[in-house]
């Protein structure tokens, strides 16, 4: 499943939470709900609204909990991973997650200026695509 890219486009469920792990990098998570449109006869309806779990990294983790927000419509492009673990009673459990490599909003709806960030250690424009990814 590690080569499983995804593109998702849907509602942020509530705010981005941006946490900060041990070692200093940036992490947000957010759930996304996918609702398909589907035509019924002669009229379309939603159908059954999937929830993904989103966790983004870094530079992308800080620029989205800076400018999106429970309600927006997203456009998020990334891999699908697992995970398991056992919880303290013993219990096995899994998920399955979009480590997000892009998140943008969808112009569909909204209109949105584009705005370089002034963070400190942000790449030169000249080098800014020399650096291995940051996933």
């Amino acid at each position: 499943m590690a080569d499983t890219h995804v593109t998702l486009t849907g509602n942020l469920t509530d705010d981005p939470e941006l946490r900060v792990t041990p070692n200093g990098a940036a992490v947000a998570s957010f759930r996304l709900a996918v609702t398909p449109r589907v035509k019924d006869g002669t009229a379309w309806r939603d159908d059954e609204t999937p929830f993904f779990r989103v966790n983004a990294w870094r530079d992308l983790a800080e620029n989205l909990t800076e400018c999106l927000a429970k309600g927006a419509r997203v456009i998020v492009v990334g891999q699908l991973k697992a995970r398991s673990w056992e919880t303290p009673e013993g219990d096995k459990r899994s998920v399955v997650e979009v480590t997000a490599e892009e998140v943008g909003p969808s112009l569909r709806w909204v209109t949105a200026t584009p705005e370089r960030t002034g963070r400190a250690g942000k790449a030169k424009r000249s080098d800014q695509f020399n650096d291995e990814p940051n996933f």
